[in-house]
């Protein structure tokens, strides 16, 4: 049975119309997160398709020592409250650490788990305890069967507001390909299933000191997970994917956004009737 999910006004279930998760990767500055805010809050508002703000405070994980991770973790929850509280948008970041869990869900509506950390059990048992909805991305060497183990990890703790995220899997060196039955075996567990149409078009390490990425899939991808029947549709969005300061290449070209949602639109339309 599909659960259902409420995160601020978004509610979001298997069998319900999908919602956007989207938002530049990291945090970069104030102005450009309010600027990117603001432009997909109007684009979704317009198109009536619920919206969860996505930015990370701090990417932890990162290929290079001298990788831009953000602008850390005090001033980027302050740049994401202000988000919450001026434009009315639930707001969903990574957090990579116990240490820092109490303080990210004073400001954080989602919780995520990144996917390199999905099996570490301290931290999905630290994220559930705060009573957060929480966002588990399936770790690109896991089997989706296996992520129930995740599953059970938060429930144990009495929390059920879960979101579990495919984003591809290791397919040789700097590669990754998506595999869709996952996305059916996903739902199995009930809880919401979210395609990450960004990260599933990485090419982890592959530009050497960076991350590489081919974001023209993005809309191909995009289009089949909606097919498929997933909840929520989860990309990075940037003005500048050219320029941004991390994980520009798995970017989706702001003004690409709205004709991409019209055609989600229409093809989710069709499923859910179904």
């Amino acid at each position: 049975m599909n659960k259902t999910i409420k995160i601020g006004g978004v509610t979001i279930s298997n069998d319900l119309p999908f919602v956007l998760i989207a938002g530049p990767c990291v945090i970069e500055s104030k102005e450009l997160v309010f600027k990117t805010a603001t432009a997909i809050k109007k684009i979704t508002a317009a198109l009536n398709i619920p919206l969860i703000f996505k930015a990370s405070y701090d990417k932890a994980n990162r290929t290079s020592i001298a990788s831009f991770r953000g602008l850390g973790m005090t001033e980027g929850l302050n740049v994401l409250e202000e988000v919450k509280e001026k434009l009315g948008i639930p707001v969903l970041s990574d957090v990579h650490s116990v240490d820092e869990m109490e303080q990210a869900a004073e400001v954080l509506d989602v919780i995520q788990i990144p996917a390199f950390l999905c099996r570490q059990t301290d931290l999905l048992l630290a994220a559930a305890k705060t009573g957060k909805v929480i966002n588990i991305k399936k770790g690109q060497f896991l089997a989706p069967w296996d992520m129930k183990e995740a599953v059970k990890k938060v429930e144990r703790q009495g929390n059920r507001k879960i979101l579990l995220t495919e984003r591809g899997v290791s397919f040789g060196y700097n590669n990754l390909v998506s595999d869709f039955r996952a996305l059916a075996i996903m739902k199995q567990t009930g809880y919401p299933v979210v395609f990450d149409a960004s990260h599933s078009v990485q090419q982890p390490g592959g530009l050497g000191k960076a991350s590489g990425g081919k974001s023209e899939f993005i809309p191909l991808l995009s289009r089949c997970a909606i097919a498929a029947g997933c909840a929520a549709i989860f990309m990075e969005v940037h003005p500048q994917p050219a320029k941004a300061l991390s994980d520009g290449p798995n970017m989706l070209p702001l003004e690409n956004l709205k004709n991409l949602l019209i055609d989600l639109k229409a093809i989710d339309r069709i499923v859910k009737k179904r």
